[in-house]
């Protein structure tokens, strides 16, 4: 469908729970309404959800706040916290009270208890009947426990206009009577964002579907207080390739092991952006022209299919793309934990020289620091199993031509090694990759790495000519 042009300030929101990491879905609701917002020249805010206290904890928090800013999801202001405004969710449950939509229920847990076992023994959906919800409190002992509940219309129907889902319609006999205030008077979740959403001017509640049949009882609240209604467009969720929702056994959920994995933010940011939006052919999308793209009308209804082959190619494009002294920089401390000690300031420019030969083939970061370690170990190199095979049978006399060869030169460049182990092949009347792949594994340790005559170069001289010498 078409979406709707807005007509005021555009305010959205991102407004995780912090029961945990950063999720990718959370990861990519929030850049579609970081989008929206910029797009339009509004305000993009973030709130912590955090009304459950029991769940809700510090290293969550941070979390979440670590991955917004790795994706460079900048909000506007401060991040609220939903704890700040219990008085005022309470403050407008009595207002509900006071308008007639809402009463005070004081069912026990065993009445409630019944009811719940009643629904499930004529295998019906269980609704709230409160004998309270036409009832005066003035029954009820003074001192009775009791929670408040929305007074839900129980006639006709609640139509939603949904940006992405299209026209969606509920009868209201469906929506039961849920609980605004809880016994001891904190507020439910469903008040609390519906308060929060009208005083911080929210115009537009972009969020996963799953919190579609939320939008009907938050709407009732919201008619309840004759506020405006916001624009609603509910985003279908990520799938794994199974076609299941995404979870860990699909491998990496939270944004920040994707980080840890070797992924560029802007990688990742363009991957979360393609899953469930499009503008045309379009793969490769910078941030600017994402910006002025993205549209509610290019969000598609169905799930979308996380593909971790597709997010590495993109990645490889990223890292292509970036400039060496930036690898180098997100290199340093992964090859700095993998050899256990601190990179000098000469190995770290050695690095960058290095970043033209080692990024063309990477998948990831973690890729280019293993491809790295090479040039930053100490002789004699340990070999993996690959080396080791190419380094048997009649490698050690050809290394050895090769050693005589290159100690002569009169220059160390990438073409005058080329050229004297081209002759060394000729000589022996073998082909260029017979001599190629076990100086390869006798100067790295591993069969694979940047072009052999680059790493002579970056080796240097004497660091070559040794490492050759240990295999001969």
């Amino acid at each position: 469908m078409s979406a709707t042009v807005p007509t005021r300030e555009v305010v959205t929101r991102f407004a995780p729970s912090p029961t945990g990491f950063l999720h990718i879905g959370g990861a990519r609701t929030a850049l579609f309404n970081w989008l929206f917002a910029r797009r339009h020249g509004g305000k993009f805010l973030l709130r912590i959800e955090d009304t459950d206290k029991a769940r809700s904890t510090k290293p969550a928090i941070d979390a979440i706040l670590e991955g917004m800013r790795w994706l460079q999801l900048d909000w506007d202001g401060r991040e609220y916290y939903q704890s700040q405004f219990w008085a005022r969710h309470a403050e407008v449950a009595n207002e509900l009270l006071a308008r007639g939509h809402a009463y005070r229920c004081y069912m026990t847990h065993d009445e409630l208890a019944a009811a719940r076992e009643a629904a499930q023994r004529e295998k019906r959906p269980f609704r709230i009947e409160s004998k309270w919800r036409d009832c005066s409190p003035d029954a009820a002992a003074p001192d009775a426990p009791f929670v408040v509940r929305l007074k839900a219309p129980r006639e006709g129907e609640t139509v939603i206009e949904d940006q992405v889902q299209g026209t969606v319609t509920v009868r209201n006999a469906e929506i039961d009577d849920f609980v605004l205030l809880r016994s001891d008077g904190s507020p439910t979740y469903m008040l609390a964002v519906v308060v929060d959403d009208h005083d911080m001017g929210v115009t537009h509640v972009i969020r996963g579907d799953d919190h579609l049949n939320n939008a009907f009882r938050q709407l009732a609240i919201i008619r309840g207080m004759g506020w405006p209604e916001p624009v609603y467009a509910h985003v279908p969720l990520i799938h794994g390739q199974d076609g299941a929702k995404m979870s860990k056994r699909h491998g990496a959920t939270g944004v920040m092991d994707y980080h840890a994995l070797g992924f560029l933010p802007e990688a990742l940011s363009n991957y979360l952006l393609r899953l469930g939006w499009g503008h045309g052919d379009e793969e490769i999308i910078a941030r600017d022209d994402a910006i002025r793209w993205f549209g509610l009308e290019g969000v598609g209804r169905s799930p979308s299919r996380f593909d971790t082959k597709k997010l590495e190619n993109l990645n490889g494009h990223y890292i292509r793309e970036a400039s060496d002294g930036r690898l180098a920089g997100l290199v340093t401390p992964r090859i700095e934990t993998l050899l256990g000690r601190s990179l000098m300031t000469d190995e770290i420019a050695l690095l960058t020289r290095a970043m033209e030969g080692l990024k063309p083939r990477a998948k990831n970061l973690n890729e280019i620091a293993e491809g790295a370690l090479f040039l930053f170990k100490r002789r004699p190199l340990d070999l993996d199993e690959k080396a080791a095979v190419l380094l048997g049978g009649s490698a050690p006399d050809l290394l050895a031509l090769v050693h005589a060869a290159l100690a002569a030169l009169p220059e160390w460049t990438a073409e005058a090694t080329e050229q004297a182990v081209r002759e060394v092949s000729e000589s022996a009347g073998v082909k260029l990759g017979q001599v190629a792949q076990p100086l390869r594994a006798a100067l790295t340790g591993r069969a694979t790495s940047p072009g052999i005559f680059d790493v002579l170069v970056l080796l240097g001289r004497e660091e070559s000519l040794a490492r050759v010498k240990d295999r001969v």
